[in-house]
């Protein structure tokens, strides 16, 4: 066995990754039916993992509709211990080659992080070009991220592993995918595998995996950076900022042909915009002076926030819970200028 590998199998990895899996969730069922045998069931993935005939569980899906409709997909509690013990291994050798301007599912970052960055890039340029990737996760190519893992990770039993993981997900997004043909592509690339379920740990991670090649391919041959432009990804949406439009219509031709060859698209109405128009981006509008929330957050969580209340005053929910919800969203909101919107919502919590 592989040192890395043995590593990703080891007893002290497997009780940290059934640590951090099971954070937030002991009280669901889930976690608590594997708690009961905790050490019989750690054994078990153990030598599964060392016998390498571990074999991942079927996902349970279902559809959420905020921010906009998608399919998330849940993999067994067991499964998801071992995504844990496989990302507490490799993901630090990535770790150390990811740019700094990449704010998702990263230690440090996050979305106010993002939003900082965004909003400082729009003080020193007049134009950004915004674009999100369509279909991203349904269209994640299973021999392309494997290729780019392999180039980190050229370990037998890691990529074993990766292999049982990535076949677990295959199909899992298929009706959330429209096929798109690229250059050179025949009738049989129809069935090339492709998609990572939502829910997964490992999806969110081999995201990013994914697109380091590309956001070095921005910064360092589009030199997409410090003074000539700056540049901040977010999973799948992208702001590139410059001096003007036509260097922005050059970069999008670009970045166009680079995701072709990571069989990714971006959707066609992406053009360059004078940043005083305000950059909608991680549930903000974003201006060189300031930010505004969204208007159909703001609303949806205006009519959450009231059937919330009505809730509780018909003694369906506890006042905790109202507070809890109360307390997220203006954490949330805070990083915008919402003070009025904040007065606005904690005014009709009355108890």
């Amino acid at each position: 066995m592989t040192d890395l590998y043995d590593q990703v199998c080891s007893w002290q990895n497997l009780r940290e990754a059934h640590r951090k899996a099971a954070r937030g969730k002991r009280g669901k069922s889930p976690a608590a039916a594997f708690e009961i045998r905790l050490a019989d069931n750690l054994l078990e993935l153990e030598q599964e993992l060392r016998d390498r005939t571990y074999q991942p569980g079927a996902y349970h899906s279902f559809y959420i509709h905020e921010p906009k409709r998608r399919l998330i997909s849940a993999a067994p509690f067991r499964d998801r211990v071992v995504h844990h013990a496989l990302c507490n291994v490799i993901e630090p050798i990535f770790e150390r080659s990811f740019i700094a301007d990449s704010y998702a599912n990263r230690v440090g970052k996050g979305t106010h992080r993002a939003l900082d960055r965004a909003q400082q890039f729009a003080q020193r340029f007049p134009y950004v070009l915004q674009c999100d990737l369509k279909q991203f996760f349904p269209s994640i190519d299973h021999a392309i991220l494997r290729d780019i893992l392999a180039q980190k990770v050229p370990d037998d039993g890691v990529l074993w592993l990766v292999d049982r993981i990535l076949a677990s997900g295959v199909g899992v997004l298929s009706e959330e995918y429209a096929m798109v043909y690229f250059p050179g592509d025949d009738l049989f690339s129809v069935f090339r595998p492709r998609g990572l379920p939502i829910g997964n740990l490992t999806s969110q991670f081999w995201a990013n995996c994914l697109l380091n090649p590309f956001d070095h391919f921005v910064k360092r041959e589009l030199q997409c950076g410090k003074q000539s432009g700056g540049y901040v990804r977010y999973v799948d949406d992208l702001l590139l900022f410059a001096t003007d439009k036509a260097t922005l219509w050059a970069w999008r031709d670009a970045i166009v042909e680079r995701l072709a060859l990571l069989r990714l698209t971006i959707h066609s109405g992406a053009q360059p915009q004078p940043v005083t128009e305000g950059i909608p981006f991680l549930g903000f509008v974003v201006y060189p002076t300031h930010r505004r929330v969204k208007s159909r957050k703001v609303v949806a969580y205006w009519r959450r926030w009231r059937s919330l209340l009505a809730e509780y005053n018909d003694n369906e929910v506890t006042q905790e819970a109202v507070v809890a919800s109360l307390l997220g969203w203006i954490n949330h909101t805070r990083y915008g200028d919402t003070w009025g919107l904040r007065k606005a919502v904690a005014r009709q919590a009355v108890f």
